[in-house]
């Protein structure tokens, strides 16, 4: 197995991690899972770009990277969605755009077609990242470890009720958008269906 392929393995078993961390109550439970996350976070740029640079481009890579972003990214937001930081139609919405996409690349696939990843599906995930990141650097601005940042999310403009709502609303509106654009380019795959 190659290093993009282990990174790859390692953004699920750090998806895994964050997802028994983040719902514990010990006193720096939110700083682990916002440090795990930004780690698994950070694998799927690297993985990436190490599998494009070394060309070390392999099938499973082709299908477990994005089957990886898309369980980092439903996990972050399930559990915003839990912590009542992320409303949960907002979560709908980006679980049934990622469904959506893997639907349309598996008939792809059975098609013989390998349905390439797009820009404004990239700028997505970024802003879905970033995202989970703000809402998890809020969480655990409230424990020792990040207690030094708590004042950012207390000054309104760059607190949830602002900026976590911009950043929630763009989110959607770029995943929704990349979701329609996707299916809309890759629409000749659905006529048979």
């Amino acid at each position: 197995m190659n290093l993009p392929n282990k990174l790859t393995v390692l953004r699920l078993i750090l998806t895994f991690v964050f997802l028994a961390v983040i719902p514990q109550a010990f006193a720096h439970a939110k700083s682990i899972a916002l440090v795990v996350f930004s780690i698994a976070a950070f694998t799927d740029f690297l993985d990436g770009h190490l599998a494009r640079k070394h060309n070390l481009v392999t099938s499973f890579g082709k299908l477990m990277d994005p089957l990886a972003d898309k369980v980092l990214m439903c996990a972050g937001f399930v559990m915003l969605s839990e912590l009542r930081l992320v409303p949960g139609w907002v979560v709908v919405l980006i679980l049934a755009r990622e469904f959506l996409v893997t639907g349309l690349r598996l008939v792809a696939s059975a098609e013989g077609v390998v349905l390439a990843a797009e820009g404004l599906g990239k700028q997505k995930t970024i802003w879905q990242i970033v995202t989970a990141i703000y809402f998890l650097t809020y969480l655990a601005s409230s424990e020792p470890a990040f207690g030094w940042i708590r004042f950012l999310f207390d000054w309104k403009p760059t607190g949830p009720a602002i900026a976590g709502e911009i950043l929630v609303w763009l989110s959607l509106a770029l995943t929704l958008l990349s979701g329609l654009r996707y299916a809309w380019r890759n629409r000749e795959l659905l006529r048979d269906c």
